[in-house]
């Protein structure tokens, strides 16, 4: 069943169309990737979805309802969190601060009080293997760390669909591995993710199925490893090199 859907999106600023036509279906319970290269308007489409901008056409469907053009804040209160490549926690705030403020303007904020939102702050962070830091000042945190605040923050929402953007950006091969493991878990917890990726290893091995942005518009959608192997994948992005490597 699809939980989140998006149907001839297109985002234009001014003259410039960051996103053409795209149609995507993301299934309950499914780990969605989108690859391509850079400016292929992979963010432009979690924008999108998240009511950041607002698609110039097409529509955004969150378990069949219509939700395209939504504020943020309304979009996350029905369950759709996201992180962000760039990330920034709220400075000179604790770990364990950073993630009660995602539990209070999420899907769960309406119902809980400050205290409830820090006890769900630290079930979160147990979860993603930061309790130990949980008093720490966030912006003191290493890269690796950050990346699993961002995913906290997001988790503690209580969303039904998170959007992942490049969450592993800048991590090293164990990193990655780390990274991979709990997008699966959190995948076990009934979430289903789409996750932009440029680690072709990390989102081979975590994807149900995976689609590819170029120049805007969608190339190819399927299986990981039919969609790597797709001719035009490898001339718009992977490369003849990444062809000889995995021959």
């Amino acid at each position: 069943m699809a939980v989140l859907e998006g149907k001839k999106i297109t985002k234009e600023f001014g003259g410039l169309r960051a996103v053409s036509e795209v149609d995507f279906v993301l299934n309950k319970g499914e780990i969605l990737g989108l690859i391509g290269p850079n400016g292929a308007g992979k963010t432009t489409i979690i924008n999108m979805i998240s009511g950041t901008y607002p698609p110039t056409r097409g529509q955004v469907f969150f378990k069949g309802m219509d939700i395209t053009g939504y504020k943020p804040y309304k979009i996350g209160r029905m369950g759709i969190s996201r992180t962000y490549q760039i990330v920034k926690p709220f400075p000179g705030m604790t770990v364990k601060e950073n993630v009660s403020v995602g539990a209070m303007f999420g899907a769960l904020g309406k119902t809980l009080s400050s205290r409830q939102s820090i006890e769900r702050a630290e079930e979160v962070l147990e979860f993603v293997g930061l309790e130990d830091m949980s008093n720490r000042r966030a912006d003191d945190l290493n890269v690796a760390s950050r990346k699993r605040l961002e995913i906290a923050k997001a988790l503690a929402m209580g969303p039904e669909v998170i959007l992942f953007d490049e969450v592993m950006a800048g991590l090293n091969f164990s990193e990655i591995d780390k990274a991979v493991e709990l997008i699966q878990k959190v995948r076990d917890k009934g979430i289903s993710i789409l996750v932009i990726e440029h680690v072709m290893r990390a989102i081979k091995g975590v994807s149900d199925r995976i689609f590819v942005l170029h120049h805007g518009a969608k190339i190819a959608d399927g299986k990981p490893d039919d969609v790597l192997a797709d001719e035009r994948v490898i001339k718009a992005y992977l490369g003849r090199r990444y062809k000889e490597l995995v021959q």
